[in-house]
């Protein structure tokens, strides 16, 4: 199938229930070392906590080399073998959802977009998720996905730009590999990249496991909702720009702006710019 085509995939629609079952909810707290309360029935779920519900469930007979669902059913069957979250975009305009709830996910393939850059070819295909509870439509995220070509021998990732250095509130998290699966669990996800050494170096070509894009995107909301208890987040948005590999120690940072946002980012070990995104209040 030649790239182009897979356009045809622009505007499909998938609905999924679920319910936000108080378990998952304790589990990632215990993961992400925060003593908070156990949760109860009609707590609101924090900002991104959504991705413990939700999840693709495809059969073992469905699943592809790389661990993910094969593609073609909702996702379009991009020809290029690596996958990676490239960012993703909220806001936050309704009535939180909370533990508890009976929760509906209204999924929409929102583009399709071959592009070519330095490593070859690539595809950028976005998702925009309405989430709903009881009370009508609580936010919608937009999900950017990038696929790309193999590795070519002795390809290694360019180096990151350097993040920078005027936090108001940083955290250190050790993504050593009993994180990566442990968040891999939580959200089902069976992507090799984060757990398979193997497969991720001999395979993919990458120096180590990697960490998750949205395991750095909720360790930076949860900086910025965290250090503004008195604040509810409106919108929240975060970009890949580097790959950050198991074993390392990040800087989960976030920088308090004169309007009132904060801007965050992860910087790796070597001080580089891996994410970067912002959170906006009311």
């Amino acid at each position: 199938m030649s790239l182009e085509k897979l356009k045809d995939w622009i505007g499909r629609t998938q609905s999924v229930e679920d319910l936000a079952a108080p378990f998952p909810v304790r589990a990632l707290a215990a993961t992400f070392d925060e003593k908070d309360p156990d949760p109860q029935n009609g707590d609101p779920l924090p900002p991104l906590w959504h991705w413990l519900y939700f999840l693709e469930i495809a059969p073992q007979s469905k699943i592809g080399s790389d661990g993910h669902a094969e593609r073609g059913d909702f996702l379009p069957p991009v020809p290029l073998p690596r996958r990676m979250w490239a960012g993703s975009r909220f806001t936050f305009d309704g009535e939180p959802i909370r533990v508890g709830e009976t929760i509906e996910r209204l999924s929409q393939i929102k583009s399709v977009d071959p592009k070519t850059g330095s490593t070859g070819s690539m595809v950028f295909v976005t998702v925009q998720h309405t989430i709903s509870g009881p009370r009508g439509t609580s936010f919608v995220e937009e999900h950017d996905i990038v696929y790309r070509e193999a590795a070519k021998p002795g390809e290694a990732p360019k180096p990151p730009k350097p993040a920078p250095t005027d936090a108001t509130w940083t955290r250190h998290v050790l993504a050593d590999p009993v994180l990566l699966f442990r968040f891999s669990a939580l959200t089902f996800n069976g992507h090799r990249i984060h757990y398979d050494q193997p497969y991720v170096t001999g395979v993919e070509g990458y120096p180590g496991l990697i960490v998750h894009g949205p395991l750095m995107g909720m360790l930076q909301i949860e900086l910025a909702r965290r250090s503004n208890p008195d604040k509810v987040v409106r919108n929240f948005e975060f970009r890949a720009l580097s790959p950050v590999f198991g074993g390392a120690t990040l800087g989960v940072h976030g920088r308090r702006e004169p309007d009132g946002s904060v801007t965050t980012w992860i910087a790796g070990p070597d001080g580089g710019l891996a994410q970067q995104g912002k959170a906006t209040f009311r």
